[in-house]
């Protein structure tokens, strides 16, 4: 399992890089108040991959910490005091 997934790492690497390759030319992005910005068109691509993987992280970190304040309290409300009473308690639950 492990070579597939670094065969898979290679692939996928490959094709970026030839996808970066085939497109290296340079493009010109407009902004107001006549503001240009000239790069290349794989650089731009990357920028703005990167903002919006930034941002998409950023909108779901409210999220992930109010879940884990509620598991927290949960907890302290709940305590389970030995591993067995755990396993027997979802054993339980789960039949």
């Amino acid at each position: 399992m492990h070579y597939l997934t670094w065969f898979v790492r290679i692939v996928l690497f490959l094709l970026l890089l030839g996808f970066a390759v085939k497109n290296a030319e340079t493009v010109k992005l407009q902004y107001y108040f006549g503001y240009e910005w000239q790069a290349p068109l794989m650089l731009i691509l990357l920028v703005f991959f990167t903002l919006g993987v930034a941002i998409g992280v950023l909108a779901c970190l409210g999220k992930i910490f109010r879940q884990r304040r509620e598991i927290a309290a949960y907890r302290k409300k709940y305590p389970v005091t030995d591993e067995h009473e755990l396993h027997t308690a979802l054993g339980d639950r789960l039949k």
